[in-house]
């Protein structure tokens, strides 16, 4: 209770740093990821590798990374996000900067598979963050925001990356890139606390905001009833095929303007860089859209940025596909990714939803799915590029997934919790 004529205490801030750290984390996910695509041709030259081995390559990363998410996502729920991220890290950047070490097809895919390995977890860490560190109603929104910074890092990372390629090798820029994510292990170190009560600066007024102040014993997981639950399967069939289309951005998209639509290297970096800004404002929008929408009708409302941006991205696709011109098709393939990305925040959210204190495994179970089906697109499109010559059949095949993702997200039932410890077996 208040006095009259006294001020009410003002909540501290530490949460919004603690949510621009994980902004910065994402970034940093995103310049490792995107720089190996940018690089993928000069790479594919040196070692003398076809489409199809550098899809292996492609989805060497991002196989490890999904088998490691819920493993990583158990340890960010068991041991806490701070000792759990800061590992990821660590790895990732050792790892990016030993790419530049690969002298084949062996060594590379072996560095890709420790990488992804490395770098999983980073997500469902993040969502255990935002469980005991953000009020609730405001989840989507920092996903959202988290995203669209990491999507708009990876932006910037296309046309650095071309200029650093024009500049030096592909060895010397992954080796640079790979350093930047060690400056942001020690800044975590020093800002971030797994319990907000044990940080010097979180002030009562603050506490009172966050969840987390009334945090209990992870306890056991309840590992079948998770299994068997409808939406959360609904919801890693809709991520399968969500990603699978987000990957074609991450991996293939500068050789498909290169090759298919004959665009120079400069014009490359730049274009392959819009689908980036796309889901960046895709993301950001949803987020926001998200929390207002289930404010205002009820979790259930989760599901309607989904619903109503994959299928308009399927038909994106399809445009790009058969329009003869180049300028049309990389627009039309910004616009997909992100109509895509509208419920992307939302998935993520309705894992926190469901997950609880379990959250990290939630999301990671959803991201290792997202992730497998990230691996299957590289091969797909690298298979079908070499032996058949057509880009337009991988492309038809995103536009396929998308109708497939919406599909699956009518059986999401965001509301429906994950069972307490007590009820495991």
């Amino acid at each position: 209770m208040t006095l009259p004529g006294l001020a009410r205490p003002t909540p501290s801030r530490v949460r919004h740093q603690v949510v621009a750290m994980t902004l910065l984390l994402i970034a940093l996910a995103y310049l490792d990821r995107v720089c190996i695509s940018t690089a993928a041709p000069t790479i594919a030259a040196d070692l003398g590798l076809s489409h199809a081995q550098m899809g292996v390559v492609f989805s060497a990363f991002t196989l490890s990374y999904a088998l490691f998410e819920v493993p990583s996502g158990w340890m960010a729920d068991r041991f806490g996000p701070r000792a759990t991220l800061t590992r990821i890290v660590s790895w990732w950047s050792a790892l990016t900067a030993a790419t530049g070490l690969a002298t084949g097809m062996a060594s590379l895919v072996s560095l890709r598979l420790l990488f992804g390995m490395g770098e999983a977890g980073s997500f469902p860490a993040t969502a255990r963050v935002y469980e005991r560190w953000l009020p609730r109603g405001r989840h989507a929104s920092a996903f959202g925001l988290a995203i669209a910074v990491g999507v708009s890092g990876g932006a910037i990372t296309q046309p650095v990356a071309t200029w650093m390629l024009a500049h030096t090798s592909w060895r010397v820029t992954f080796a640079l890139f790979g350093a930047v994510g060690l400056v942001w292990v020690a800044a975590w170190r020093a800002v971030f606390r797994d319990d907000p009560r044990e940080h010097p600066r979180v002030n009562a007024a603050e506490l009172a905001l966050l969840p987390s102040a009334v945090e209990q014993a992870h306890g056991p997981v309840p590992w079948r009833a998770l299994a068997r639950s409808p939406g959360l399967v609904a919801l890693c069939v809709m991520y399968f095929a969500a990603i699978y289309g987000w990957y074609f951005y991450l991996t293939w998209l500068p050789t498909y303007l290169r090759q298919a639509r004959g665009f120079d290297p400069a014009s490359t970096g730049w274009l392959a860089a819009l689908p980036y800004l796309a889901i960046a404002a895709g993301v950001g929008g949803g987020g926001f859209a998200t929390d207002r929408l289930v404010g205002r009708f009820g979790e259930r409302a989760r599901r309607w940025p989904g619903v109503v941006g994959l299928p308009l991205a399927a038909g994106a696709i399809v445009l790009a596909t058969f329009t003869p011109r180049g300028e049309v098709a990389a627009v039309a393939l910004a616009a997909a990714a992100g109509l895509a990305a509208l419920g992307v925040p939302a998935a993520w959210a309705a894992c926190v939803a469901i997950g609880g204190r379990h959250a990290g495994v939630v999301s990671g179970a959803m991201n290792t799915c997202g992730n497998l089906g990230g691996a299957l697109s590289p091969l797909v499109v690298g298979v079908c590029v070499d032996r058949l010559g057509s880009w337009h059949l991988p492309l038809l095949s995103l536009a396929f997934m998308y109708v497939v993702a919406a599909i699956a997200w009518l059986r999401v039932s965001p509301e429906a919790r994950a069972p307490e410890p007590a009820a495991a077996s």
